[in-house]
């Protein structure tokens, strides 16, 4: 008796301490009312609840979630324990069982105040966040292809190969040469994992977009279709990064179109030659076979010599009236040019500018 009397007061004190602390144990709770069953499910209630809802991911900015076509929930797990603090994404394996997580590719923003639910929910629901995607002024297809499987989900290689697929772009209106007239140079939200053939879509609506009633009858005032006030357009940009000198330069381009002179425009032979390194342009460069030189072929090239800037194209739909059928760069090296009616005042202006170089050293 003594001994019962003695354990019921050492199991007393073991409650009042637990309580003391405000951690009840299992005789605590049985005391009121909640059986060794329901203990653990309200441990299990309170770890949901930290896990799912409590806890933030602990990051002080906007991150991203990059989600493969290939990802498994084991891996998406894996990124997502990368991308949070500790112990964030141990709720994930639990939401991934209960729900029957499917993997949507994408880019998923993450916010600083998310927590696992809600970055779950996202990803379960494909609620992507779009891409900021720039077209940049390239001067050939494989370096857009690059810059495509840089930002998009997509392969540069498989994307290169389709630009250079005549049936391919003939499926958008172009040919190998003029396909780069289809890309406006501009910043678009798309879509990470956004497939080509969309991308492709997205891009001929934005060209017809951009060449609207107005551009159109700007070009056709200036003899040109859409393509080929591109194709000038690009060489105008390499002439000049100049905006207030473009209309100039464009005014001369056409000039010598209208005339039947060759344009004599020394970046398409630098892109004839695909050594865009070159600082001077020599008589033997000036030989290259091929129908970019546009010193022995008169008229435009086949198609343009880069992705040209919207302030090229509209240089030249706006072009400045004038007669100067000659220009140089000038030999303070300013990056604008001394331009000519005559050869006998080209030549004059080609002399001090070649001088400039000399005295620089440049070859």
């Amino acid at each position: 008796m003594e001994k019962k009397e003695a354990f019921k007061k050492i199991a007393s004190e073991r409650e009042q301490s637990e309580l003391a602390q405000g951690l009840p144990g299992v005789s605590g709770l049985s005391k009121w009312g909640l059986p060794a069953a329901g203990v653990i499910v309200v441990l299990l209630g309170l770890w949901a609840y930290l896990a799912f809802f409590h806890a933030t991911f602990g990051i002080g900015s906007t991150v991203y979630l990059y989600i493969d076509a290939d990802d498994t929930p084991d891996s998406v797990r894996v990124k997502i324990k990368n991308t949070a603090r500790p112990g964030i994404s141990a709720g994930f394996p639990v939401l991934s069982a209960l729900s029957g997580y499917t993997v949507k590719s994408g880019c998923y923003a993450v916010e600083p105040e998310d927590n696992m639910f809600s970055v779950f929910r996202r990803l379960k629901q494909g609620r992507q966040t779009p891409v900021r995607l720039t077209i940049p002024n390239v001067r050939t297809m494989d370096r857009l292809a690059g810059t495509l499987g840089k930002k998009l989900m997509m392969d540069s290689a498989v994307v290169a190969q389709h630009f250079a697929d005549s049936a391919f772009c003939r499926q958008y209106g172009y040919d190998t040469a003029t396909m780069a007239c289809l890309f406006i140079p501009n910043t678009y939200e798309v879509y990470w994992n956004t497939s080509l053939e969309d991308f492709m879509k997205r891009m001929q609506k934005e060209n017809t977009a951009f060449w609207n009633k107005e551009r159109l009858r700007r070009a056709e005032v200036a003899g040109l279709t859409p393509n080929e006030v591109v194709t000038l357009a690009s060489i105008v940009d390499e002439e000049t990064a100049n905006n207030a000198e473009k209309p100039m330069v464009a005014g001369m381009y056409i000039n010598r179109l209208r005339t039947g002179m060759p344009l004599q425009a020394d970046p398409t032979v630098k892109f004839a030659l695909h050594d865009f390194s070159l600082r001077r342009i020599y008589h033997n460069h000036l030989n290259v076979e091929s129908p970019y030189n546009t010193y022995r072929n008169t008229g435009l090239p086949p198609g343009p010599i880069r992705i040209p800037s919207i302030a090229g194209i509209d240089a030249v739909l706006n072009h400045a009236k004038h007669d100067y059928l000659y220009m140089c760069a000038k030999e303070d090296f300013s990056g604008t040019h001394n331009f000519a009616r005559t050869y006998r005042e080209h030549l004059a202006n080609a002399a001090k500018y070649s001088k400039a170089l000399n005295r620089r050293g440049i070859k």
